[in-house]
């Protein structure tokens, strides 16, 4: 290699230094600091992130199974990969207090102290009844007063509050409507009465036995076709649970019956009894008579047994073939009954009954009928005002 070709290598070399590396910046202790700053900012940005994300995925977990789907909110821009923030971009970090926000009042009541606080009942059915502009419950079924029967616990309204439900009688006698009703407390921690979630009514149900809040704030009431007392057990009852839900200003039922099929301890019977002559005198002085009795099975519900009873005159007796409908024979002795049955729902039974007596009179009596039930099955009958009829004969 000859010496100029050194020399001119060199000299590019010499030009190189004298052009490019002059428009370069040497990495002094400004531009170490300025990158430091970027370096730092771009940490806090990831950090913050993280966190934001950590936090906000819990709170979306949580709301995705207590409460209803979120919104989508705005679409963040992508940031550019080119761009580099600055100091105003960049938010400075600072403590912020959250607002208080207002706590709903807590309706949990206590039956000691349901018991002890004047209320205010929704109105019971037109009719007798009992006060209810602020009263206090009793704890016992005294004459007259509203007697506190059950309770139960739960949001009922949807307020994330537990508010108390409570069963009602109006003591009246043996009976006395019903009603379920939801109290709560105002903002002074007063009781106040939130609504009336159901009641008996004299078709219908006519009695209310037990009540249970579940979740959702559904109240589920028990309710029976017929009210106990008057002879009537409440085991006999048809039962039905209803379900009822808060509207925002009334309850309504959501689930459950509601009607109810004929009651198979309910038997609806009737009789008619036609006006009779007696004949002529026969040589021992007595007198014979037929009498006809119409039994109807007016209702729903079969008859297994029906006692027929006939007030008649003392002295007069059964006689003649029409008596062998009985079960167990013709009556011995006064008064004189038959028991006939089955008899189902719609059946007619018409009875020629004959009659013997030595009385002369004319009279009149009545005829009764009335179910006869089984002890593993009790009847009784829904209608009495056609159970029985007067008669005539002469």
């Amino acid at each position: 290699m000859s010496e100029q070709e050194p020399l001119g290598i060199a000299e590019e070399f010499a030009r190189y230094r004298r052009t490019v590396l002059a428009e370069v910046e040497a990495p002094g202790p400004a531009a170490v600091r300025r990158a430091a700053r970027q370096r730092g900012r771009r940490r806090l940005a990831a950090t913050t992130t993280a966190a934001l994300a950590l936090l906000s995925g819990s709170a979306i977990g949580y709301a995705a199974t207590n409460g209803p789907d979120p919104q989508p909110g705005p679409v963040e821009p992508t940031p550019s990969v080119s761009a580099s923030p600055t100091p105003s971009d960049i938010p400075s970090p600072s403590v912020t207090s959250a607002s208080p926000t207002s706590t709903v009042p807590d309706g949990r009541i206590s039956r000691a102290k349901l018991l002890e606080t004047p209320v205010t009942l929704p109105a019971w059915r037109a009719g007798p009844g009992c006060p209810t502009s602020q009263i206090r419950l009793t704890a016992d079924a005294r004459e007259g007063t509203n007697w506190l029967m059950v309770l139960d616990h739960g949001d009922v309204d949807g307020d994330g509050a537990v508010e108390t439900v409570a069963l009602v009688q109006c003591v009246l006698g043996t009976g006395g409507p019903t009603q379920v009703v939801a109290f709560d407390r105002n903002e002074d921690n007063e009781v106040i009465t939130l609504g009336r979630v159901v009641a008996s009514t004299r078709d219908k149900p006519q009695w209310l036995f037990a009540l249970d809040v579940v979740d959702g704030g559904t109240v589920r009431v028990q309710v029976g076709d017929l009210a106990p007392g008057g002879g009537w057990d409440a085991r006999w009852s048809q039962r039905q649970w209803r379900s009822y839900r808060w509207t925002g200003d009334a309850f309504a039922q959501t689930s459950g019956p509601t009607t109810f099929g004929p009651n198979p301890h309910l038997v609806n019977l009737s009789v008619t009894a036609a006006d009779f002559s007696w004949g002529p005198k026969e040589p021992d002085g007595t007198r014979t008579g037929t009498m006809e009795v119409v039994v109807r099975n007016v209702g729903t519900t079969p008859a297994a047994l029906v006692e027929l009873n006939l007030g008649l005159q003392p002295g007069a007796v059964a006689e003649g073939g029409g008596w062998s409908v009985c079960a167990g024979g013709p009556p011995s002795k006064s008064p004189l009954t038959c028991r006939i049955g089955p008899l189902a729902p719609g059946a007619t039974r018409t009875l020629q009954l004959g009659l013997r007596d030595k009385s002369t009179m004319s009279g009149s009596g009545i005829a009764r009928v009335r179910p006869i039930g089984a002890a593993d099955n009790p009847l009784f009958e829904s209608a009495q005002e056609d159970n029985e009829d007067r008669y005539r004969y002469r």
